[in-house]
């Protein structure tokens, strides 16, 4: 897909000098800094040496005193909590974050996910039934629950308590639950808005062992909560959040503690994913390690994902390591199958946005499909697997179009939807499906009417180098930006009129290019760019992301290829 480069705009000489010195890094990277808005140098200093005691007070979020005290009144009475997640990585970290945090305190609990294809999504009251026959207290909802009203009110009925923590768009609607825990209700206090449902999860704890410890009622060994924070990287970055203030502190400490801790599941995931002894990146997380757990909520058991992360047993969790795998291979086989038959679909070239569905798609892998759609075709989509007279869909936006408000001005024809401005999920009935079509289909229209640009992607250049400036000073900095992901992109520079030196195709789809600029050769790998192939002569523009390739502990300098232009 072609791509508009975008060049960040220089920014003043001066400030770039003084952001240089004081923080003692290079011109580029003190202008990557002013590119990502950090414009106070104690604001610049706390993303390049993010503390935990920069972390906001937990109890900032509305309804976090009063669901913190109702909890430690079920320990002291010794109630039955229930932790209900949902199926995906967020809430999978989020069930066993709390069931770890509570059998670190020595008091049982017990936790539900629903079944994806018979259940769906959130409480429902089929469950709330079965729990009040189990005599359950308090149910504790993680990643999911803000717009469940039947259900809550049903548990109300019932005179069972229910916390929602969640962190999906408010509704606007309050539900009636006894506490609600979400940074985007109104009213909420809580300075950063885009937690993922793990990042509420761990906020929750946080409150709890402070408050717990405040009235004595821990043991001599408090709970270390660092350790947790494995659990809370893998969710956040599987979940699609921004990277940025607190999710950034959260994921920076926590692949430190996937790549270095001991919880025995993390280790056999990583031993099935082949990153045993690597330091662990966000790339790894969101391409290795979160879709094997995602593959028991989409196509297997979704309490194998739980079962993994909270158990102590050597000899289980590599079991259940290796199932996940099988599970992850299974996953890709039937994503494969109904992405080649979209592709086939008419309807996908010429529409701004992408709306179809079929009886034959299973539910649990139509986002991952989704993803891809909106990689290869640039477009909003929304995916829906039907089950006689009723679907479920999963969304997937794109830069410029918020898909929950675009779906918001579809509600008419929804059953129930929920999400956020980049990735949504809905339920409806079959036949309501070509009249959401046609009305998410015109919203898109109109907002492409409003601004041209998000027809086309994006390529954000955050400056143009010479060959010769890239050294290991310089990656060692930019690592300092990292973790990257959504609002953290990594920094991607470009080189102008660089000789083409040699061109390889590798693979099926891939070319590895030898390029010469500024008196220097860099070897450069462009991933599925082999159709640029015959269209690149002698002299090219390249954006790139440089990297250290430390293949046999040989360290060189390589590029990883986003673009091309031909001079």
């Amino acid at each position: 897909m072609r791509r508009k480069w975008l060049f960040l705009p220089k920014k003043n000489d001066e400030i770039v000098e003084k952001f240089s010195k004081e923080l003692n890094v290079s011109k580029i990277t003190a202008s990557i800094l002013l590119n990502r808005e950090i414009l106070k140098l104690e604001e610049a200093y706390q993303f390049l040496y993010p503390s935990l005691s920069n972390i906001p007070s937990p109890f900032l979020l509305k309804d976090m005193k009063k669901a913190v005290e109702r909890i430690i009144d079920a320990i002291k009475n010794n109630e039955k909590i229930l932790i209900y997640g949902d199926y995906d990585v967020d809430g999978i970290t989020s069930v066993a974050l709390l069931v770890n945090f509570f059998n670190e305190i020595d008091f049982k609990t017990f936790y539900y996910i629903p079944k994806r294809i018979e259940e769906g999504y959130g409480l429902n009251n089929e469950a709330i039934k079965k729990f009040y026959k189990k005599g359950i207290d308090l149910i504790i909802t993680v990643d999911c629950g803000v717009s469940d009203f039947e259900p809550i009110i049903l548990a109300n009925q019932l005179g069972i308590d229910l916390i929602v923590t969640d962190h999906h768009q408010w509704p606007g609607k309050r539900v009636e639950s006894f506490a609600l825990i979400n940074p985007n209700q109104d009213g909420d206090l809580y300075p950063f808005k885009e937690l993922s449902g793990v990042g509420v999860a761990f906020n929750l704890v946080i409150a709890l062992r402070a408050s717990l410890r405040e009235k004595g009622l821990l043991s001599k060994k408090h709970p270390n909560l660092k350790r947790y924070l494995d659990l809370v990287a893998m969710g956040t970055i599987a979940d699609m959040v921004p990277l940025t203030g607190v999710n950034r502190i959260f994921c920076k400490f926590g692949l430190e503690e996937i790549t270095n801790g001991d919880r025995l599941g993390i280790k056999m995931l990583k031993r099935v994913s082949g990153l045993d002894g690597y330091e662990i990146k966000s790339g790894d997380v969101g391409f290795r390690l979160a879709p094997r757990v995602n593959a028991s909520g989409r196509v297997g058991d979704p309490y194998l994902g739980v079962k993994l992360l909270i158990s102590y047993n050597e000899e289980e969790t590599k079991n259940i390591a290796i199932q996940l795998n099988e599970e992850n291979e299974k996953r890709k086989k039937i994503e494969e199958r109904i992405f080649k038959e979209i592709l086939k679909s008419p309807d996908i070239i010429e529409s701004p946005a992408i709306v179809l569905s079929s009886s034959d798609w299973h539910p649990g892998v139509i986002g991952i499909v989704a993803s891809r759609l909106v990689e290869l075709f640039y477009k909003p989509t929304i995916l829906i697997s039907l089950k006689e007279d009723k679907g479920k869909g999963s969304g997937r936006g794109i830069e410029g179009f918020d898909l929950y408000k675009g779906l918001k001005h579809c509600e008419e024809y929804l059953e129930k939807f929920g999400g956020h401005k980049h990735a949504a999920g809905i339920n409806i009935r079959k036949e309501k499906i070509e009249l959401f079509k046609k009305r998410f289909i015109e919203i898109v229209e109109n907002e492409i009417i409003k601004n041209k640009d998000i027809k086309m992607p994006l390529l954000k250049i955050d400056a143009q180098i010479k060959f010769n400036e890239l050294n290991d000073n310089l990656l060692h900095e930019i690592e300092l930006l990292s973790p990257f992901g959504i609002g953290n992109p990594r920094p991607i520079f470009c080189a102008k009129e660089v000789k083409v030196i040699e061109k390889q195709i590798v693979g099926e789809d891939s070319l590895r290019l030898r390029l010469l600029g500024d008196s220097r050769i860099l070897t450069g790998f462009a991933f599925q760019m082999k159709p640029l192939e015959e269209k690149i002569k002698e002299t090219i523009d390249v954006a790139f992301q440089p990297r250290i390739n430390n293949f046999n502990n040989i360290k060189k300098i390589e590029i990883d290829i986003k673009d091309i232009l031909v001079s």
